[in-house]
């Protein structure tokens, strides 16, 4: 491989035969594009009349390789002149060169600095720009004209952003510039979520192996990352073109850099592994007469370029024969232009133009030196101007001036722009055709939004792919999907699951769900919240008929039982165990059927306060009127007993004094609930998903079950002494069905609390109203349908002459276990009303 060191003096004939040169390194024509701009550029200085006047520019060039050893050579030959590599010592008194273009990368130029520092040589490196080589502590005479690539890893991943390649593998040089590399576009995939899936380090070539490439392609082949970023420079990455081993990867993409020409190869190798790649190289604007000078650049206009023969036999496969090669032109009608690719770009490329430049500015320096003429010295009698090379320091170090493209440059590194980039698709069709297609760009410079272009239709995949290829660790989570990153892996390998009930993702490759406002509801694909239905334990629904309807039942045969009762309040069943403390509990059941209906509706403030207050007054005095028959039917038989203090309250408002004192209580502690924290109207809208269910909030749980608690104290008390005057001898002791119809009352509430509790909204207030309901219709049936059966269908028991016949054979039986008793029934009888 040729890299040219350019020399600006005089025109020299080559010294040393390209073949003694190359040694076992072999052509590479590509490059003698570098060679043609540096030509090109003189010949255009020394007919501009307006730069360097009188004065005609000459060049020397060397061949560089890709070794410290040989470059350290080529450099000592230079400074000695004559073909001799002897330090301290020159041969060409009169053709002293002035400054040095060389360094195609920044390993060469640091071996060559390591040189020409000592004499203070301007040294001017066209490859791209190194930050190593601003160091003007090491480096003080090293200038360089490439723009910044500051930005390339921030072009890359715009593009790997853009088609979605979130799983990436990273080969680099194992070099500082590839470290430098590997820290930015390491941290930039990382801001933009892009994970990197392997990285891949080339070693320096002369610890390169064939078993190590293998083991490189090898790895790189298996990944499972489908894009690559590959970064270096030709020197750096040449093993990766010339290894003999035939290891050929088809299912990559490939991302690189133009730094990096893999076009570059000998004649018999392919790029099979690196056709469709997708190249950033830094924009520049074409030189108008470059193209025209090529077309006339043939062996026979520069005969002593032996270079040129050299590339012109080499390109144009002629027969290759050094005895003859100077005698006489192989294909003198040829032209570069016909040149494939591979060969020959007739555009100029980015280090052909770097060299361009870097003429130019060495030009203009000397320009105005030869103006201040103050740094020039003269030697003899004929007054010769001598020039000596650190004297352009001053100068180079504040050139500025626009090229003839246009172009302004700087050789100030502080001033020295951030390069723009043009995105190439590279595209071998297999039939010596190559072409680079422009499909895209990235202006640095530019507002984000406005940077990045690509045109997807003009990129050309390999035939591996009948569209843009993915490359991701995971599949794209779905909208309805939110991404769940699995234990110990990349943030990009991730399993997709489900969004909760109530959140959505609209989006691919959601990280978390969003929650749906409360009044709206996630639909089945959990992609879009709908609007939930205001809804309540309306009459309309079903649920709520049933239980209207119901309460109705209930309510109406209580009030049918009333009838029977006042028909036959004079029969004997009705008069037992107190009849006035019967009305009371039929029509408090009556109103604890009703009050179920508050419940069903829409909630009102209105219904809110009183839902709650008449449910618990109603049953307190329902329970209350049962504690009160209970207690006078055990009034009764204690006032048996002859002096028993009981007989002044048997007959007495005792009774009555009980469910008022107890309905008091209650009336109290709801007046307080009511004031202190009164329920009101609500709205539930996590009950159910797809419901808002209005409801009556009950303000203060703990006034609720103080209500409820008072109650259950209540219907406790009842239902003991129920239970102790239970076998207490009456022919319509109506204790035992109390003790029944008491137990199922308590049984339902108990059942109604952890119910009530683990349930919300509709569900709970249709909870409340069945246990209303069924604990109402408990009293009911228990008490008063045994009675009604009674008075109804056996009128014939409900008479005196059947009680006292039956009070007649229980009191011969039972007169010795309960005289007292015995003696009521057949003495003076207790009037109970």
């Amino acid at each position: 491989m040729i890299h040219e060191m350019t020399l600006l003096q005089t025109w020299k004939y080559f010294r040393i035969h390209p073949e003694k040169i190359l040694n076992d390194y072999q052509l590479q024509e590509k490059h003698y594009n570098e060679v043609l701009a540096l030509v090109f550029a003189v010949e255009e200085i020394n007919k501009d009349p307006n730069l360097l006047p009188n004065i005609t520019l000459g060049f020397y060039i060397y061949n560089t390789y890709p070794s410290d050893v040989r470059t350290l050579e080529s450099s000592l030959m230079w400074l000695s002149g004559q073909g001799l590599a002897v330090p301290n010592y020159h041969c060409e008194k009169q053709a002293k060169s002035l400054a040095v273009i060389g360094g195609a990368y920044s390993e060469l130029s640091v071996q060559m600095a390591s040189l020409l520092e000592l004499y203070k040589f301007p040294q001017i490196a066209y490859g791209p720009f190194d930050s190593i080589l601003t160091d003007k502590v090491h480096f003080p005479s090293v200038y360089q004209v490439a723009p910044k690539d500051s930005t390339l890893a921030l072009g890359m991943v715009r593009l790997m952003v853009h088609f979605n390649w979130t799983w990436v593998g990273l080969v680099i040089t194992d070099n500082t510039r590839g470290e430098t590399f590997l820290w930015d576009i390491q941290e930039e995939m990382t801001r933009k979520g892009v994970c990197v899936n392997f990285i891949e380090k080339i070693p320096p070539s002369e610890k390169y192996t064939i078993n190590s490439h293998y083991d490189i392609m090898r790895r790189i082949d298996g990944s499972s990352a489908n894009v690559i970023v590959i970064y270096g420079d030709n020197n750096s990455l040449m093993t990766l073109q010339y290894s003999q081993v035939p290891y050929v990867i088809y299912k990559k993409v490939w991302i690189t850099t133009s730094h990096w020409d893999f076009t570059i190869r000998p004649h018999d190798m392919d790029v099979e592994s690196f056709n469709r790649a997708l190249i950033f190289s830094g924009q520049k604007k074409e030189i108008p007469s470059f193209k025209p000078f090529l077309r006339t650049v043939k062996p026979a206009k520069y005969p002593e370029d032996i270079f040129l023969k050299r590339f012109w036999n080499s390109a144009f496969l002629c027969p290759f024969d050094y005895e003859k090669m100077d005698q006489e032109d192989c294909s003198p009608n040829a032209s570069l232009e016909m040149l494939p690719l591979r060969y020959f770009d007739m555009s100029m490329p980015r280090q052909s133009y770097n060299i361009y430049n870097a003429v130019y500015a060495v030009a203009w320096a000397l320009h105005k030196i030869l103006l201040t003429r103050s740094e020039m010295e003269y030697l003899g009698d004929e007054g010769s101007p001598v020039l000596y090379p650190w004297k352009l320091h001053s100068f180079l170090r504040n050139i500025e001036f626009n090229n003839s493209a246009g172009d302004q440059v700087f050789m100030d590194e502080k001033r020295i722009p951030v390069a723009n980039y043009d995105i190439a698709n590279f595209v071998d069709f297999h039939n010596g055709t190559e072409v680079l297609v422009k499909v895209g760009e990235f202006m640095s410079h530019v507002p984000f939004g406005e940077d990045f272009s690509i045109h997807e239709n003009v990129i050309m995949w390999n035939e591996f792919y009948t569209k843009t290829p993915c490359s991701v660790c995971s599949e794209n989570c779905g909208p309805g999907y939110q991404k769940s990153v699995r234990e110990g892996e990349s943030i990009c390998c991730f399993d997709c699951i489900p969004c909760p009930e109530g959140e959505i993702s609209n989006q691919t490759d959601t990280d978390k769900c969003i929650m749906c406002p409360e009044d709206e509801y996630s639909n089945k694909e959990r992609n879009h919240c709908l609007h939930k239905v205001v809804t309540f334990l309306a009459y309309e629904e079903p649920l709520g008929i049933t239980l209207a309807f119901t309460t109705l039942v209930f309510s109406l045969l209580t009030v049918m039982i009333i009838r029977v009762f006042v028909k036959h309040q004079n029969t004997p069943i009705v008069k037992a165990n107190n009849r006035t403390l019967s009305y009371i509990l039929l029509f408090s059941l009556s109103q604890c059927f009703l009050s179920s209906l508050l419940f069903i509706g829409k909630p009102t403030s209105a219904t809110c306060l009183l839902q709650q207050t008449i449910f618990g007054i109603t049953f307190t005095m329902a329970i209350s009127s049962i504690l009160a028959k209970t207690i006078t039917v055990v009034l009764a038989f204690k006032a048996t007993r002859p002096g028993s203090r009981s007989r002044k309250w048997v007959g007495s408002r005792a009774p009555i004094s009980v469910i008022l004192i107890c309905s008091l209580i209650q009336v109290i502690l709801c007046g307080i609930w009511l004031l202190v924290s009164p329920p009101f109207p609500d709205a539930d809208p996590r009950s159910e998903p797809e419901h808002i269910i209005l409801w009556c909030n009950e303000g203060s749980l703990i006034a609720f079950y103080f209500v409820l608690g008072y109650m259950g104290l209540l219907a406790f008390g009842s239902f003991v002494v129920a239970f102790l005057a239970r076998n207490l001898p009456d022919t319509f002791n109506e204790t035992k069905f109390i003790t029944f119809s008491m137990l199922v009352f308590c049984s339902v509430w108990v059942s109604f609390l952890p119910t009530y509790q683990s349930t919300k909204g509709k569900t709970m207030v249709a909870v409340e109203v069945f246990s209303i309901l069924s604990s109402s219709a408990a009293l009911l049936g228990c008490i008063f349908i045994p009675k009604c059966y009674v008075i109804l269908l056996r009128p014939q028991w409900n008479t005196l002459e059947w009680v006292n016949h039956k009070s007649y054979g229980k009191g011969r039986h039972s007169s010795k276990a309960f005289p007292h008793a015995s003696k009521q029934r057949y003495g003076t009888p207790q009037k109970i009303t």
